[in-house]
């Protein structure tokens, strides 16, 4: 089988890492207008199977090769994703990307009817959350005679905080700030509703070292959940773990620097947040799932919990390994025809739940499910 890997960054690497390790895995192309982002994933690799592709992303003679390929993920800003879609489509390519932004997916996720005539499958959102968490809360609901409520808590941080933000970037600056400036959608008595980011703090309790932290409304997070499970769970919200005093003070911080930093292009101010914060090796991911309902007349609660910490060994990060390999999980089952759907659907509809979880453990992601009565 061959893959195409649009970006060469760290996603893009972990995806790739999996990827070259898989025996049915012939090629993997990777593609990026960088040059020494290239060479870097392929010192990283070390892998005769990865084949760099020095072109931009959007250039049209990538059709030829789109074609020649099983399955393409893009590792890339979410703003070229659509276009990227298109491309696929028009090449029959399966196609599967790490998504975040909920204006862009309900456009790809619009292109069903193309996808379909062209006999592939798209599956925006297939990275950590948006992505795996979606995944598991359809676990969750199949255990469940009726859904009641699901709350989603996720959270990439560094493993020793330092003020005064308490926070390291571990994915891109751009997509931080997708998540901490759009509006967030949520269900409430069954219905869609949006609410501002950074509001609604609460607090979380993980184990030994981390303690009490805090989750606060992000965008994104849910993707398609409230669309797919509107009138069917009363209660659905998504919201991101932080160390106690982030969200306070990344307010402070951005409107005394920029003043209204909202309004400001979404480039300057991801450049302005990489120099304040920096990158995160040494980080860990939290994610929490907790999802109560009915099962043979007993009210059940089920809890997903996973803490994940960088892979010294393989130089991947842990929210390289949660995002990069829940995008390869999702684009192999694509490539081995595992995944019994076509045209453009959100992961929830499309993905096998029980193989999915099988694969992440596999990799070593430690999940755990719990039930327990009420």
């Amino acid at each position: 089988m061959e893959f195409l890997i649009f970006g060469a960054g760290q996603m893009a690497q972990a995806v790739g890492f999996d990827l070259v390790r898989q025996p049915d895995v012939e090629r993997v192309y990777v593609v990026d207008n960088q040059l020494r982002q290239l060479r870097r994933l392929q010192r990283f690799l070390n892998s005769s199977k990865i084949r760099p592709v020095h072109i931009p992303a959007t250039a049209p003679e990538l059709k030829e090769l789109l074609a020649r390929c099983q399955a393409a993920i893009s590792c890339i800003p979410y703003n070229y994703n659509l276009r990227l879609t298109r491309m696929a489509i028009a090449a029959g390519t399966n196609f599967c990307d790490l998504g975040g932004n909920n204006t862009v997916v309900r456009r790809q996720l619009a292109l069903d009817r193309k996808a379909r005539t062209a006999g592939c499958t798209v599956i925006p959102d297939c990275g950590l959350a948006p992505g795996m968490t979606n995944i598991l809360v359809a676990d969750a609901v199949s255990r469940l005679d009726r859904t009641e409520t699901v709350r989603i808590r996720v959270g990439g941080l560094p493993v020793k905080p330092q003020p005064p933000l308490f926070y390291k970037l571990v994915f891109s600056a751009q997509g931080l700030l997708n998540e901490y400036a759009e509006p967030c959608l949520v269900l409430r008595s069954g219905k869609i509703q949006r609410v501002k980011a950074l509001t609604e703090p609460e607090t979380v309790i993980f184990p030994p070292p981390f303690g009490r932290l805090e989750a606060f409304h992000t965008s994104g997070g849910a993707s398609t959940l409230p669309e797919t499970f509107q009138r069917k769970i009363r209660e659905l919200d998504y919201k991101t773990i932080r160390y106690p005093g982030h969200r306070l003070m990344f307010e402070l911080i951005m409107k005394s620097a920029v003043g209204n930093w909202r309004r400001l292009p979404r480039a300057e101010l991801a450049c302005a947040l990489e120099k304040v914060l920096g990158w995160e090796t040494d980080d860990v991911v939290l994610l929490r799932i907790e999802v109560t309902g009915i099962k043979n007349g007993s009210r059940r609660l089920l809890r997903y919990q996973l803490i994940d910490y960088a892979d010294k060994k393989t130089g991947l990060t842990a929210m390289m390994r949660t995002t990069g390999f829940s995008a390869a999980i999702v684009s192999l089952m694509l490539a081995r025809k595992q995944i019994p759907v076509c045209g453009a659907q959100p992961g929830e509809k499309a993905v096998p739940a029980g193989r999915f979880i099988a694969e992440l453990r596999h990799r070593g992601l430690n999940l755990t499910i719990r039930s327990v009565k009420l």
